[in-house]
Formats: C-alpha cells, structure tokens, sequence
C-alpha cells in the first residue's frame, strides 16, 4: 500500500516487528523503547479498525505481538504457552468478521482450553495435558475476530493474589519486576501492561481480574455470575464464584468484548440478565448522578495502608466533582462466618479435582505435583461432608441478600481494590515460609475487598487511579448491583475522562 496516512504506517510496523523478532532478551529491552508499532498507541478497538482500514494487516500485529512477548518475556515472565504456529494458521485459513478482527490475543492458562493444546494450569501436576475439548469462551473470542497466539502464567490452580509458581516461575511486575503482578490473572496483566497487547483474557474467583488490574494500572472489570461462560466441560466454578473476563487499558475494550462473549451456553444452570442496550453503547453515556458508598475499612477489620486509603478518597472527592453523592457506609456481613464458608468451597473443588485427576493419571497427590497450600487444600477440602459444603452455600447466600439489601440505598460501592501497593515477590506465593494460617492471613489482609463481590455474584472494576509514592501502580475499586454492569461502564468511561490513563506505562 502506498500514501500518507495518520498513525503508524506500515513500513513502520513490519521494521517494528522485525526488530523485536530478531531481539535477544537484554538488546530486546533495549529495542524495545525505540521500535514503533500499532501495539503501543492504540487500544484493541483502534487495533480492529486499523485493520478495517487495511493500514495493517492481522499477520502483521501478530508478528509484532509476538516480536514483544519474545522480547519481554524473559523479564517479567508472563508467557506459560505459545501458541504462535496456532495464531498464524488462523490467519491463514482466513478470519471471521468480527468485531475485533485480527487483534492478538492471549489466553489465562487456566481451564481454558482450545482441544489439543496445552493447558497446565500452572501446575506440575498437569504437566503437559492436552484437553479433548474447545471452551466456549474460545469459540466467542474467535468468533469476535481475535488471534489466539499463547496462554498466560498463573499461579498453581489460580489459588493465591501472586503469579508464582514451580512450573513457569515468578511473573514480574512491569513496573517493578521486583514486585509482584498480582494473580491469578498476574501473567496477563504482566503482558498487558508490558505492551505486548492492549487486552487479555483473565478469570476471578477471588479478585483475580481486579487485583492484578490494581498491581499492573489497568482497567480490570468483574462480570456478574452467570454472564460469561465457563464451560464445557462444567458450566460453574468454585461453586459459583469463578467468573472470567478480561484486563485492559481502556474501559471502551473491556464493555467491546463482554458484548461479544456474554450469554448463557448449551447446559447453564443459570445467567445473569440480558443487558437492554450493548455495553460499548454505555461508555460515554452519563451515569446519572450516583449514590456512592465509600468503604475504606477493610470488612474483616484488617489494616490498610494509607496510600490505599488516601487513594479511596479521592476517588470519592473525583466523583463527588462529577456530581455524584458519596457517603461513608459498609454493609454489615459476619466476615469470619463468610471466610470459613468460602474456604470450604474452594478447597472441597480443589481437593475433587486433584483427586481426579490423580485417578486419571495414577500420579500420587504430593509434594512433588503439588505446592504445600495447595496440598492444605486438597487435605482439608477431603474431610469436608456434603452438609458442610450445604451450610457454606447457605452462608454465602445470605451474604448475597445482605449486599443486595445494602444496595437498594446505593448504586455503587467504592473502596480501594487491595490494602497495599503491589507486594514484594515471595510473600503471598503457594511455597511459603510460613505456616498455613499465617499464609491465609497474609493472602486475605492484601486483597480484603475483593472476594465479597464472587460470593455475592456482584460484577466490581478495578480503576488504575492512583499511584503510590515509590512509583507503584495503586487501583480503587466500585462495585455495581447484581447484573448492572452498565452502570460501572458508564461511571468507569466518566472517570477515564475525568482522569486518562491511557498514557500511564511503566518505564521499562
């Protein structure tokens, strides 16, 4: 193609790639500051109309997706898959015209399958497994026109709010590789952050979209239960608590692809309401004027850091310029009756799974698959009975009808997203140097808000608003009513208006 044309040109692009492609990792860092491409000015929506433009071509964002995560990658380590040879035939064998067409990108590797391929769910223990069957999911994304081209790390099972583990290693903060990037969707916000795409696919069983979305200074939205499918081969995870979704960098991506990935699948037992109107349509509409509740105490009464604080609050004093009304309320939940029932959900299908698959493959549950929490899982969820598991379901139901009882006085929710800036590699991970209650205490007093929102089935967003002083990325969190998430879609494209982000990346 030839002529002047806005943004990046071609020339410009392929010269990019060709760059990070031939890169080892320490000139790659280097190349990476100068080389130009597409992947560092524009969101996935720009990126598909790029496309539609005919300015760049699908092979060409992925050769240049891939040039970075090859040039990135032995940094900050967010790569547990690649699938490149899979990206490239599916550009060959020609892409559908979806909303997203040729944008790159990356899966969780996570139960989140694509048959044939690998997904190891950062684990030892499933090493090497190669699943029969395509999630849902997948179909969608494809469907939408994106490039699947590898699958992120994550820590073993998804169970902590860090990225490490003995199978892929630790996942580094792009802002600080000596802190963590959050988890379980750490590997993704890794990537996302780092500029080798501008979204990836995460999950959320406990504030795994959110809390990597905080560590990393992105956009990261929860759905409600029930709006994305999980499946085949189940339909619900963790009992229901389990969610997937997305981090982005901008709130117009994140409300794009839960349009073209929301709705009940073949065989769900349930799903959240029909939106009346597409989520994209929502960005850019005023929210109206908002009853805000300001949370800053942690629910359990945990401490939290001031910066996290003071980040809370001015968010508030920010919508309160909007016009919003903001006041200090929390509702009342009995937090440790709360905790104990979430853990026997969690551990009694984690300690299902592993047991299955140790059936499957003969290999005996032990320290030389498993990390030691895990191992405390799989123990405790085996001496739980079916009537516990009926009591934890009951408690977290009522949770859920008291937050819905809470918000018939509120639209929103606001508080910060975790109770500190992004921790240090080693504090939170599976293989502590502590005991499990002392790991349990760490785990829950660094992410504090987020579980309520999975119990609950609320959709929350994670907003990269704040930064700490020693140039940490810090989010606050709104929580929207079961099903609303077009009122968080509204609040969030106000607030980037308010405050842009977009130009915010770390100095790598």
């Amino acid at each position: 193609m030839s002529g002047k044309r806005s943004g990046v040109t071609r020339r410009e692009m392929v010269s990019g790639a060709v760059a990070f492609a031939g890169m080892a990792a320490a000139p790659g860092l280097a190349a990476a500051k100068q080389a130009s491409s597409p992947l560092d000015t524009h969101d996935a929506m720009g990126l598909a109309q790029l496309v539609r433009d005919r300015q760049v071509s699908p092979a060409e964002l992925l050769d240049a997706a891939i040039g970075k995560a090859e040039a990135l990658n032995p940094r900050f380590n967010f790569m547990a898959q690649k699938h490149y040879d899979y990206g490239r035939a599916a550009i060959a064998n020609g892409l559908p015209e979806g909303p997203f067409r040729g944008v790159p990108w990356l899966l969780k590797d996570l139960n989140t399958y694509i048959a044939g391929l690998k997904t190891e769910n950062g684990s030892r223990f499933f090493r090497g497994y190669r699943p029969e069957v395509t999630s849902e999911l997948v179909r969608r994304i494809e469907k939408s026109g994106f490039v699947i081209f590898g699958k992120t790390c994550v820590p073993e099972l998804g169970l902590t709010g860090t990225t490490e583990n003995k199978i892929t290693g630790d996942t580094r903060n792009p802002w600080n590789p000596a802190h963590i990037a959050g988890g379980s969707s750490g590997g993704a916000a890794a990537a996302v952050a780092a500029g080798v795409l501008p979204a990836a696919h995460a999950t959320d069983g406990g504030g795994s979209i959110r809390i990597p979305a905080s560590c990393c200074g992105l956009f990261g939205l929860k759905p409600s239960r029930g709006r994305v499918p999980m499946g085949p081969p189940r339909t619900e995870g963790w009992g229901g608590l389990s969610v997937h979704h997305a981090v982005t960098r901008s709130v117009r991506d994140s409300a794009a692809i839960l349009d073209a990935t929301q709705g009940p699948e073949p065989g769900s037992r349930y799903a959240a309401p029909t939106p009346c109107e597409s989520f994209l349509s929502q960005v850019g509409k005023a929210p109206g004027k908002l009853r805000i509740a300001l949370m800053l105490d942690a629910p359990a009464g945990s401490p939290v850091d001031p910066e996290c604080v003071e980040a809370a609050r001015k968010a508030a004093h920010l919508c309160e310029s909007l016009g919003h009304r903001v006041e200090e309320a929390a509702p009342k939940l009995d937090m440790a009756a709360i905790g104990a029932a979430t853990f026997v959900l969690i551990a009694s299908n984690v300690a299902a799974d592993m047991l299955d698959r140790s059936k499957v493959t003969g290999i005996a549950i032990g320290p030389d698959v498993l990390e030691p929490i895990t191992l405390g899982f799989v123990a405790y969820g085996q001496k739980t009975t079916g009537m516990d598991f009926a009591r934890a379901n009951n408690t977290l139901q009522a949770a859920a009808l008291t937050m819905a009882r809470f918000m018939a006085d509120y639209d929103v929710i606001l508080s910060p997203t975790v109770a500190a800036p992004p921790l240090l590699l080693g504090r939170i991970n599976l293989s502590p140097d502590v005991g499990f209650e002392q790991w349990g205490a760490r785990t829950g007093g660094f992410s504090p808000f987020t579980q309520i929102e999975n119990l609950t089935g609320q959709p929350a967003m994670s907003v990269p608003l704040a930064m700490s002083a020693t140039g940490l990325p810090i989010g606050v969190m709104f929580v929207g009513r079961y099903g609303d998430e077009a009122t968080l879609f509204r609040l969030g494209g106000q607030l980037e208006a308010a405050a842009p982000w977009k130009d915010r990346r770390p100095p790598i």
